[in-house]
């Protein structure tokens, strides 16, 4: 399986003219998006709590948290943001994308608008 590349745009609710773009690794196995922490410093964000999350190898690190508006293919949510070490790969989430009603095609790996936003899960066709 390839991976997904998105341009996003993290911007500070407080301040919207205060905001940082880059290109994001669309990862659906991640709950909420991550951005290296010297980026969101830099439009004025600061950690608001901290989260324990589990990583790929099964460890488990607490980390600090902050929400933000999170913009991308002109849609727009609020989300919750994970403060990440400086030169980390920015890592949008499942959250963000579910909100705004974009899902990853599995066959091409490219997001695709589902024709409107669930409010509860869908039954599997039997």
């Amino acid at each position: 399986m390839g991976v997904t590349h998105i341009t996003v745009t993290i911007r500070n609710p407080a301040e919207p003219e205060r905001a940082w773009e880059g290109l994001f690794l669309v990862d659906t196995g991640v709950i909420d998006s991550l951005v290296p922490k010297d980026k969101l410093e830099s439009i004025g964000l600061k950690p608001k709590a901290q989260r324990t999350y589990e990583l790929a190898d099964g460890k488990e690190v607490k980390m600090d948290i902050t929400t933000a508006d999170i913009e991308f293919m002109g849609e727009i949510v609020g989300g919750t943001i994970i403060f990440a070490e400086p030169g980390t790969e920015a890592i949008l989430g499942v959250t963000a994308l579910e909100s705004v009603g974009i899902e990853v095609d599995p066959q091409n790996q490219r997001l695709k608008r589902m024709p409107a936003t669930r409010l509860k899960k869908l039954k599997p066709k039997i």
